[in-house]
């Protein structure tokens, strides 16, 4: 199919977010990362404490909820051939790791996938004040680890990826494709939360990402979404990154097929972490954006109270190695591998009061990214205070590169 060239956006710099937010600006960090305390205005400092605080509740919630979900591999634990899977299972995701190769970690899909498609609900096509279809195929991905291939081919949902795909009638155009964060996977939310309306306005086609395990990809009694990333232990954990890389390379494959040739990815938290691996795999995206992205969360769950606990009894009970635990966490990370896009392509944003993904967090990513463009808001991991700032940043970051 003959790719469409594309005009300039239509920039809409007093545009405001479906979600009212405080204007209170962010900035760009210096040239030694984020600002100290000392740096912030009064007004900022009151903001950013009151958002850590109500991050702390929302934390506390959040891995109540991880803690049991993985009440299974901890029972499983005291049975020793588990144990002596788990070990195994770490090996060979620490000497995947080791080769710092994403072409061996995370193969190509190898077939076009048969998209099926249909128009999305009223309420999404009045949001968007424009075409929205839902789309839907079979995911191609085969465990990367062989002796869970079985266990990942029986996921009969999970195995159905799902998208929602905003469209212009004279597309296509360049095309947004965001990725929410764990437990929300809900279109509407995420059309509102990330202010997609805005960028479609720009000129934008947008496309929502469906990660596995999440929404109708979650399996059957799962008790909530995303329930399925952290019940299968560490190798359950990386199966479900490996395939969330995969299925996304099949949606860009659809776009291109479709006629798109320029994407930028953003996303959120766990879908910032995703979007910073796929940045390292897929030469395709012009652009990434990962949003308060959590880039170890092994030792961001350390800080996770109840959930640390439920980590600190598994691994007392195994008699987890740590240095091999350590290196097998390697394998899914966007830190063991390169970023693809020019350092002009990549933007960070932090919360300097989030306390689910700390901005410690995306500083270590931005080490990691050559120090590239890095934004932060006063806000926390939901309350993004400051976000119509950051959308302008966003918008003029990104259209130098995606728009003729």
């Amino acid at each position: 199919m003959p790719r469409v060239e594309s005009s300039s956006p239509r920039l809409v710099p007093d545009a405001e977010p479906p979600i009212p937010m405080p204007d209170v600006p962010g900035a760009d960090a210096s040239a030694r990362g984020l600002p100290r305390r000392v740096d912030l205005t009064q007004r900022q400092r009151l903001i950013v404490d009151s958002s850590a605080l109500a991050d702390m509740v929302l934390r506390t919630s959040m891995a109540s909820l991880i803690s049991a979900t993985m009440l299974p591999t901890v029972a499983g634990a005291l049975r020793r051939p588990q144990s002596r899977t788990e070990e195994q299972h770490l090996r060979f995701y620490a000497e995947l790791a080791a080769a710092k190769d994403p072409l061996v970690s995370f193969p190509a899909p190898t077939s076009l996938p048969r998209v099926s498609s249909r128009p999305a609900n009223p309420v999404a096509e009045w949001i968007a004040h424009g075409n929205v279809r839902n789309i839907r195929f079979n995911s191609s991905f085969t465990a990367v680890n062989p002796a869970l291939r079985d266990q990942c081919r029986g996921y009969r949902r999970n195995n159905v990826v799902h998208a929602q795909h905003w469209r212009h009638n004279d597309g296509p155009r360049p095309t947004l494709c965001v990725i929410h964060g764990f437990m929300g996977s809900a279109y509407l939310f995420n059309g509102l939360f990330f202010s997609l309306p805005w960028f479609y306005r720009s000129g934008y086609d947008v496309m929502l990402y469906t990660l596995p395990f999440h929404g109708r990809r979650a399996e059957k009694y799962s008790p909530f979404s995303g329930y399925g990333y952290f019940a299968h232990g560490f190798a359950g954990f990386a199966e479900a990154m490996a395939q969330a890389v995969h299925d996304f390379r099949s949606l860009v494959d659809y776009l291109e097929y479709t006629g798109v040739d320029r994407i930028a990815l953003t996303g959120m938290s766990l879908g910032g972490y995703t979007s910073a691996l796929i940045a390292s795999v897929d030469d395709r995206i012009q652009a990434v954006i990962p949003n308060v992205p959590v880039v170890t969360p092994d030792r961001t769950v350390d800080e996770w109270f109840p959930a640390n606990k439920m980590v600190a009894l598994r691994d007392h009970i195994v008699g987890t190695d740590r240095e091999l635990s350590d290196a097998a966490t390697m394998y899914p990370s966007p830190l063991n591998y390169r970023p693809l896009p020019a350092k002009d392509r990549r933007l960070i944003i932090a919360g300097l009061g989030d306390r689910l993904a700390p901005p410690e967090q995306a500083e270590i990513l931005w080490e990691h990214w050559d120090r590239c463009a890095f934004h932060w808001f006063p806000g926390n991991h939901v309350l993004h205070v400051s976000q119509p700032d950051y959308l302008r940043r966003m918008t003029r970051f990104m259209a130098a590169f995606m728009f003729d």
